[in-house]
């Protein structure tokens, strides 16, 4: 199945979020296997509800190995892919450049060999592999298979032949764009040499045969120009070196016969060797190339000149076989070590044709005989028929051959000169902003002396070598090829330069006119505009013009009978052959399928009955239903009865059946026309099927489309919506899965094709980025059972191009998304509270921008606080005091008439405003970043960026007390930023940010709430930078853990054991942005290490890069380790963030193995002596009382009955010296003895 458009691809843009349930069969023979990750043992039951908060559109739990946060590739560059058993996608194998096709390699015994990968890549799983490689899914194995260069757009891998046929734009063997490999046996030449044009799809024919599509006129491949030998190889440019010559002045340079084609001797114009000695002359390039005629002027001074000599290549430092005709007989004669030169004067040079077409890089001609004195050249020149135009000039034809229109090259912008490394030659290297246009680009013009078909060619250095793979891009390559009189259009088209190895693309098959006076051919390379990254790294070689010839009679389709050794060249004999041949002369076939005895061909052409699309079935051709398509078709693939297409159309040819936009599905059994919704807004070049579990019960294949779109049009009461190339049809509900309520995984990016493997699971190819579920900015997490990811009822809608972005005032960085959220389940509420910078739908279809309440008590229901708020405002902070939600960020507007900024407050029960609001905070950029009510109080403490409450004079940090709905200042001395806040008990305020105290800068402080005092923390000076994120790891907040950004812009995390700071050190990577901390408990300890408690873990959240692994969202740290937990991505594929870890219930510490304060141990030991006396006490009086008893002992009348009696007989009145005087005597009245 060919799954490519002869259009070819530019740059995908974003992808959209699209999301399926995969269901995986376990599989015996050739299964993947993955590698699942060790659980992370969290003690959650204490926390009631858990979540997490931040920008993401798709999240997953870190199950396996062979997961990653990466996004997809927008570099051109495409991967080998399986689906992993949680939903996402494992990237097997990477390529640098597309993957176009892949085809199971199966025996006769149906045993499988491997996958056959074929692309225009140039590397496939660090493997270097032009084009073509094999690939073992059990090992991930890539086995190359050298032999052919250029593009591979299409394979068919013949099970009953073992034979994989191949097709594209490339030379192979002696083949040109189609060739056989036979396994165990390698490259096989078809019994025709290939084609003149591209092959686009490949089929099996229901009569066995195959059958080639593509643009292609006949059968046949490159041939040289009519004019031989038409091309100057630069001489001029050449390290020209000599040895043994002539001390003789004038004579001695061996670049005197350098452009030379007078024949004069004399000084300055002849070489010498010195007297009676062989000698050597050599020319070192810069460029490779293969010459066809070598031409060289004797010399005859003094009677002096060469006369026999050999021509030796180099590197490979070969003889090389030459003819040449007898200046004497006129006899064309062979030579090879030793050719010779006349001296007679009337011959003025002799011309050697090379027997063998090879390339080198330099020459050497060793001369071994002479006449007179010596021997000597008095000019040489080499030619050759391939037509070149480089960026580096001094590898153009010479200026000083005196050629009308010598290939050249007109280079614009800042350009430096490269060494040929491992490519054929030097080459232009610039790095250029894309963002602005600076004029930068490079104007190839060949000398194309006759006018003809012609295969153009540019050529790309691959990126190792001068190590620039990382800032590679894109070029756009702009070509004139023949005058106006000509209905020939301009070439335009784009590639990618992101390959590992050199690879050249083929930009133009077609008419070329040759050089005039008023007309050149001209190829534009120019840097792609617009993008990623500030510099972007272009390099510019060569342009090659290849003169192609044909047996004719074709029309872009052939059939080939795999059984005959000799080619059918009667191509009426060919139903498929005739069919092309009826088409209009232009036609490209771009797509076959065969079904049930019927091939599709799909296109760019017109027929008398049809356009675009037809079938043919029992040696005839017909139309589809409609007379076919109105626009070109790009790609075909037959699932379940059903024909879909992918192109560029809208409508049937002849009848009208609304919705057929880009894409259209065509009913087998009933033959008509059904569309997908009512299409897509751009052309579709893609089409992949994918299984997947949409009901639950069992898997169902959906179509999944690839392209140039970015809109799902409207259809049936559903909106239109945005998506960026990618889009998945759901056959079974008639329906886009974006439309579906299903909770389902989430791929972001492109599928380019598929391979079905016996007994495992599909592979596919594409660029994509995978996560187990698509949720947008808010998850939970069950508390109890195995851990998984649950999305919260809301939706969420794209911002708006017009909001202002805000950024948080600590860090500086950019608000997007859901920043904090909150629990509230007091009274019989049960709400979440999510705040931020977002835009979402409310239950009753209404917008809610950046504060949303989610209703559990009411099924769910989703609503705002109503107008006032500017929808400009993010929320980065939510705290309650009893039924007052306290609301702080970048907030601001006009609530019921009071002016708010800063801080909002709303009644939790009603649902509304509260009223009056707080005086708004004043300052320049005013944030609220931290909200901490105080324990046993009314009060609450709001910290951020601002420099006073209402009239108040007030910075950082202010106090808003409840029972009075007043501001009060927290003491004198703080300034600055606050960026987190922790209260240690009811009395003392943690604090962290960028923060002065009296004066003095710090990143960390308290305040004592009964003295009214602020003070820094003794060595906070160890802290690099502004504290973002703080979290308590004990009860009493006397150790911590906080995390910021330093002065370079580098990620910190420290912990604080109650006297240091201590430092995890450089373990994260450069672009770590860390914006929440949280110690969890542990169900299994871990190792025991000084930073963390062996039944504590520290959840890091943000957006990570982790050492050894790459993006995370949040990841556990154990005090010595780190380890992905939650991996996410945004809408456009690029890594997502989580902000915060909510929780329904305060995390205690209570049940942590560290040893108790001093005092609470005193106190504790004072409580339990004091019980153990009174239980002694008891005891005693317990045993006495026994004693007495089982002596026979009466009461009798005593001092202390007597006592009992005066006092009531209650024993409760008897005061305790006389009882324990009673104790301490015998029955006889004689004390007992000391213990």
């Amino acid at each position: 199945m060919r799954l490519s458009s002869l259009l070819g691809r530019g740059p995908f843009g974003r992808g959209t979020v699209l999301s399926f349930t995969l269901t995986l069969t376990t599989h015996t023979a050739h299964a993947i296997n993955f590698n699942p990750v060790p659980t992370p043992n969290l003690d959650l039951s204490h926390l009631g509800r858990v979540g997490l908060v931040g920008d993401f559109d798709a999240i997953s739990l870190y199950n396996y190995e062979e997961q990653s946060q990466d996004g997809f590739s927008t570099n051109g560059s495409q991967s080998i892919l399986a689906p992993l058993p949680n939903g996402a996608f494992a990237t097997l194998a990477s390529a640098d450049a597309y993957i176009e096709a892949m085809c199971p390699l199966v025996e006769k015994d149906d045993a499988l060999s491997g996958v056959v990968i074929v692309g225009n890549f140039t590397s496939l799983g660090g493997v270097e592999a032009q084009g073509i490689a094999l690939f073992n899914a059990s090992s991930n194995k890539v086995t190359p298979l050298p032999g052919v260069t250029g593009k591979i757009a299409t394979a068919l891998c013949d099970k009953e032949t073992n034979r994989v046929y191949i097709g594209g734009e490339f030379r192979g063997a002696n083949s040109t764009n189609a060739i056989a490999w036979i396994a165990l046996t390698g490259w096989a030449n078809l019994p025709f040499a290939g084609f003149n044009g591209p092959v686009n799809s490949i089929t099996k024919a229901p009569n066995g045969n195959i059958i080639f599509g593509g643009r292609f006129d006949g059968l046949g491949n490159a041939t040289g120009p009519a004019k031989k030998d038409q091309q100057i190889v630069n001489l001029s440019t050449a390290n020209i070196s000599s040895d043994r010559t002539t001390t003789a002045a004038g004579f001695s340079d061996p670049k005197n016969i350098i452009c030379k084609t007078g024949g004069q001797d004399g000084p300055g114009n002849t070489w010498l060797l010195s007297d009676d000695s062989p000698g050597t002359f050599r020319a070192d390039f810069k460029f490779g190339f293969r010459p066809t005629k070598l031409r060289i002027w004797n010399t005859r001074q003094d009677g002096r000149g060469t006369k026999t000599f050999r021509y030796t290549a180099l590197p490979i430092n070969g003889i090389m076989n030459l003819t040449y005709t007898d200046p004497s007989t006129g006899n064309n004669v062979s030579c090879d070590a030793r050719c010779p030169l006349s001296d007679d004067p009337k011959v003025k040079f002799q011309d050697f044709n090379f027997v063998n077409v090879i390339g080198m890089s330099a020459f050497q001609i060793d001369i071994s005989e002479w006449y007179g004195k010596g021997g000597g050249l008095n000019g040489i020149e080499l030619f050759q028929d391939d037509i070149y135009a480089f960026a580096v000039n001094d590898f153009n034809e010479p200026s000083c051959a005196g050629i009308d229109h010598a290939s050249s090259a007109t280079v614009t912008g800042a350009w430096k000169v490269m060494p040929s490394g491992q490519s054929s030659s030097g080459y232009l290297n610039g790095t250029f902003d894309t963002k602005r246009d600076d004029g930068a680009k490079v104007v190839f013009q060949p000398n194309i002396k006759e006018s003809g078909n012609y295969s153009v060619t540019i050529y790309t250095p691959g990126c190792i070598q001068d190590s620039s793979c990382a800032s590679r891009g894109r070029v756009n390559i702009t070509g004139i090829m023949a005058t106006g009189t000509r209905n020939i259009d301009p070439i335009h088209t784009e590639i990618f330069q992101t390959n590992n190895y050199d690879k050249y693309d083929s930009i133009y098959n077609g008419y070329v006119d040759a050089n005039s006076g008023s007309f050149r051919p001209t190829v534009t390379l120019t840097p792609s505009a617009n993008q990623s990254g500030n510099n972007v790294t272009v390099v510019a070689q060569r342009v090659r013009f290849e003169l192609i010839s044909s047996t004719g009679g074709l029309n872009g389709i052939y059939e080939f009978n795999p059984n005959e050794a000799v080619a059918n060249t009667n191509f009426s004999s060919s139903a498929f052959d005739q069919a092309g041949i009826d088409l209009d002369p232009e036609a490209t076939i771009t797509s076959l399928s065969t079904y049930d005895g019927i091939t599709y061909v799909g296109g760019n052409f017109t027929a008398p009955d049809f356009r675009n699309v037809f079938s043919i079935k029992d040696n005839k051709s017909t139309a589809l239903t409609g007379g076919g398509l109105n626009g070109q078709v790009v790609t075909l693939l037959v699932n379940e009865n059903s024909l879909y297409l992918g192109g560029n159309f809208s409508d049937t040819l002849k009848t009208h059946t609304a919705g057929l936009n880009n894409l259209a599905s065509y009913s087998i059994p009933d033959k008509n026309w059904q569309p997908l919704g009512a299409g897509v807004n751009g052309r579709v070049d893609e089409i992949v099927p994918l299984p997947l579990n949409i009901s639950g019960n069992k898997p169902e294949n959906v179509i999944t489309f690839t392209g140039h779109f970015s809109e799902i049009l409207p259809f049936d009461g559903q909106q239109a919506f945005s998506v960026q190339g990618f889009a998945i049809w759901v056959p079974s509900r008639k329906n886009w899965l974006q439309n579906l309520d299903v909770d389902v995984p989430a791929l972001t990016g492109q599928l380019t094709t598929s391979a079905d493997l016996r007994g495992a699971a599909p592979l596919y190819a594409g660029s994509l980025s995978s996560q187990g579920l698509t949720a947008s900015g808010a998850i939970t997490i069950p508390v109890s059972g195995p851990l998984t990811v649950n999305k919260m009822p809301l939706k969420f809608l794209p911002r708006s191009s017009q909001t202002h972005q805000q950024k948080r005032a600590v860090s500086g960085e950019e608000i997007s998304g859901v920043v904090t959220g909150l629990f509230y389940e007091t009274g019989g509420h049960n709400l979440t509270i999510l705040g931020g910078h977002f835009t979402a739908r409310a239950t009753n279809g209404s917008t809610i921008d950046n504060l949303a309440f989610i209703n559990g008590t009411k099924s769910n229901e989703v609503t705002g606080l109503g107008p006032g708020l500017s929808p400009d405002s993010a929320f980065l902070a939510l705290a309650y005091q009893q039924e007052t939600l306290f609301a702080g960020g970048n907030v601001s507007g006009t609530v019921n008439g009071d002016n708010v900024n800063g801080l909002v407050l709303s009644d939790l029960a009603a649902g509304t405003y509260v009223k009056p609001q707080p005086p708004p905070l004043n300052g320049p950029e005013v944030a609220v970043n931290a909200i901490a009510a105080r324990p046993g109080t009314g009060d609450v403490y709001v910290g951020g960026n601002f420099d006073a409450a209402g009239s108040l004079g007030c910075p950082s940090v202010c106090i808003f007390t409840m029972p009075l709905s007043q501001w009060n200042r927290p003491g004198e001395g703080i300034g600055g930023s606050i960026g987190a806040m922790a209260w240690a008990g009811g009395d003392k305020l943690v604090v962290g940010g960028n923060i002065t105290i009296n004066g003095t800068a710090t990143s960390m402080a308290t305040y004592d709430a009964k003295l009214r005092q602020w003070s820094s923390y003794a060595g906070a000076n160890d802290v690099p930078g502004p504290v973002t994120a703080l979290s308590p790891a004990d009860d009493e907040v006397s150790r911590y853990w906080i995390a910021g950004a330093s002065t370079n812009g580098s990620a910190f995390l420290m912990s604080y054991d109650g006297k240091t700071f201590r430092s995890v050190g450089d373990t994260l990577g450069k672009t770590t942005r860390i914006r929440g901390l949280q110690v969890l408990s542990l169900s299994k300890n871990h190792d025991k290490n000084n930073l963390l408690d062996e039944d504590k873990i520290l959840m890091v959240s943000g957006q990570l890069n982790l050492p050894n692994f790459g993006n995370a969202s949040v990841a556990l740290f154990n005090g010595t380790t780190f380890t992905p937990f939650i991996l996410s991505t945004s809408a456009n594929g690029s890594p997502g963030s989580i902000s915060q870890f909510v929780v329904e219930k305060q995390v205690s510490f209570k049940d942590s193995k560290k040893p108790m304060a001093v005092g609470l141990v005193i106190l504790v030991s004072l409580v339990c002596a004091l019980a153990c006396m009174f239980i002694l006490v008891a005891i005693g009086i317990l045993v006495d009382k026994i004693r007495k008893k089982r002596e026979g002992y009466l009461v009798a009348p005593t001092e202390m009955s007597e006592m009992m009696y005066q006092r009531g007989g209650t024993i409760e009145r008897i005061p305790p010296r006389e009882l324990l005087s009673s104790i301490n005597r015998r029955g006889n009245g004689t004390p007992m003895p000391m213990i």
